[in-house]
């Protein structure tokens, strides 16, 4: 589903002792802090902190949960749930909440992955309008090879290979300033991907091009959906 997603952070060294101990293993990088397909970056300079995002990992069981979920208390991080089956979700659903140094809510899941083995297994974002944001996506999705489906007047879900991510506006607060990268195939894609967008009038947030800085070979481009979240397609050619 991502290529990568990226938030930005009050306090780095806070956060980067939240996710360390909740994932139980330390991150890569410099400038950004990684943990495979999840990443953190200190907020300033122009970025700001993100805000309201909800983000799960996957589990193999549920005693990797429990331990995620005991790691996090056991370090004084509170709880946004304990663990436990979510049947509302799904009968075998089994889950446990913390909240980050920021307020974001971070689950780890099991029992109700839909293929793939990315650590992150879905996200819920907070929108504004969901019907603008349904257009948004709408938009993109066929280029970056996703799905939508589940169309709901509160909420609608984007999804790649049987995996998805809810963007929601059920109440929950619109997320502010998280980075979705999605990975793409070829550089003809990754421009097509930022044509499309702001020929259907969504802001550029950065044209196509390479991104030496990050790695060679790094190209992308980069608009802002119409909550100011930025959104990526990357051709990474490896």
């Amino acid at each position: 589903m991502y290529d990568h997603v990226t938030i930005r952070v009050s306090d780095l060294g806070a956060s980067e002792r939240f996710y360390s101990t909740v994932l139980d293993r330390e991150p890569v990088g410099e400038a950004y802090r990684e943990w495979d397909d999840f990443s953190i970056g200190r907020a300033g300079d122009g970025e700001a902190v993100t805000r309201h995002l909800h983000v799960a990992f996957a589990a193999s069981s549920h005693e990797e949960v429990d331990a995620f979920w005991r790691r996090g208390v056991d370090a004084g991080c509170e709880s946004d749930g304990d663990p436990g089956l979510r049947p509302h979700y799904h009968p075998d659903y089994y889950g446990a909440f913390l909240l980050d140094p920021d307020g974001n809510s971070v689950e780890s899941c099991t029992g109700f992955r839909k293929g793939g083995d990315a650590p992150i297994d879905h996200l819920w974002i907070g929108v504004g309008d969901v019907r603008e944001s349904l257009r948004f996506w709408q938009a993109v999705a066929p280029v970056l090879g996703l799905g939508i489906s589940d169309m709901h007047e509160d909420h609608f879900h984007v999804y790649a290979a049987g995996r998805s991510s809810a963007l929601v506006a059920d109440g929950r607060p619109p997320t502010e300033n998280v980075h979705l990268a999605f990975p793409v195939p070829d550089d003809e894609t990754v421009a097509e991907f930022h044509r499309v967008a702001t020929a259907a009038g969504y802001r550029d947030n950065g044209g196509p091009g390479a991104r030496p800085e990050y790695h060679a070979g790094y190209v992308g481009a980069f608009v802002l959906d119409p909550d100011g979240n930025n959104v990526e397609a990357v051709n990474h050619n490896r």
